[in-house]
């Protein structure tokens, strides 16, 4: 499902800042959304740390970056304060989030089939429209460096 061209769907989750995030917050704004399956685990840890070192050449460009995975708050904590991450994480414990945007459902995981969350991101344009997606992450240490590389033009 390519959600490229089109509007981007809503949502209201819970942050690590202990505030609600919605898109409409982010109207006028770039925004990253990154869907990763687990915090703390090796290749979710790799991407995280990928979109911390090249968060100021993200702000720079006025680009919010997101990571969303259905871990609690708590969890996202632990997560920030290990990585010194300085973004937002944002918790999606029903996955309906993840669900909107393609981000949650069959995978393959080691030759076997089974339902969870796709590693994937999308760029939100600051009118709101999908401009890039990524429906399925492969390399989670490489991928913050093709984000950029895209957002570089």
């Amino acid at each position: 499902m390519s959600l490229e061209g089109k509007i981007a769907p809503e949502f209201s989750l819970a942050g690590s800042d202990g505030k609600q995030h919605s898109l409409k917050q982010y109207a006028g704004k770039t925004v990253i959304i990154y869907f990763y399956p687990r915090d703390n685990t090796p290749g979710c840890t790799k991407e995280a740390c990928g979109f911390r070192d090249h968060h100021t050449e993200f702000t720079d460009r006025g680009v919010v970056v997101l990571g969303v995975s259905k871990d609690s708050i708590a969890a996202h904590g632990k997560f920030i304060a290990n990585y010194s991450l300085p973004f937002v994480l944002l918790t999606d414990p029903d996955c309906s989030m993840m669900q909107a945007y393609g981000a949650y459902g069959e995978k393959v995981m080691c030759g076997k089939k089974t339902i969870g969350i796709i590693r994937s991101t999308v760029i939100v344009g600051p009118d709101g429209i999908v401009k890039k997606q990524w429906a399925k992450v492969a390399k989670a240490e490489q991928h913050p460096d093709q984000v950029l590389k895209y957002l570089q033009g």
